[in-house]
């Protein structure tokens, strides 16, 4: 609960100046939802809610205020999501399907340390079972294509 003003109030002040609104909320009464619904807010969540759930709504709110972001960039090299292409310094870069996917997940996870069996998982769709060479040899082509040398590293920890 908010302290000194309650979500209903709060929207009052949010909509005029035209932010979407999801009232993340213990309330779970269909009159509360109601409620909030018709003051105007874009979508209602109820405690406990999952995180998965959350991000798609807010994406989904995104584009409906066509607010997403459908361009990736980094260094010299942007990437459409839309029309799943590549540039680099402007002239275009062909890219396999898995390579744009691994390309994505790199990008928006930039200054990251991922792990590969997440990373594999992620872009693959497949539980990771151990010692592949797949994820490498994807990791190569894009240095080479995008001469990222310097770009992307992994690093080994043997424990």
């Amino acid at each position: 609960m908010l302290p000194e003003i309650d979500g209903y109030e709060l929207l009052e002040y949010v909509k005029p100046i035209g932010t979407p609104v999801i009232f993340l909320t213990a309330k779970s009464g269909i009159d509360d939802r109601i409620k909030g619904l018709k003051l105007g807010a874009d979508d209602y969540i109820v405690k406990p809610f999952q995180i998965g759930e959350l991000l798609a709504r807010v994406e989904a709110l995104l584009r409906r205020y066509g607010k997403i972001n459908n361009k990736l960039t980094f260094a010299d090299v942007e990437v459409d999501m839309v029309s799943r292409t590549v540039s680099k310094g402007g002239k275009p870069v062909e890219l396999t399907v898995k390579e744009f996917d691994l390309l994505v997940e790199l990008i928006q996870n930039k200054n990251v340390a991922l792990y590969r069996e997440k990373l594999y998982e992620k872009v693959w769709g497949e539980p990771y079972v151990g010692d592949t060479r797949t994820l490498d040899s994807h990791i190569q082509r894009l240095r080479r294509k995008l001469s990222w040398d310097n770009y992307i590293f992994f690093i080994y920890i043997w424990l």
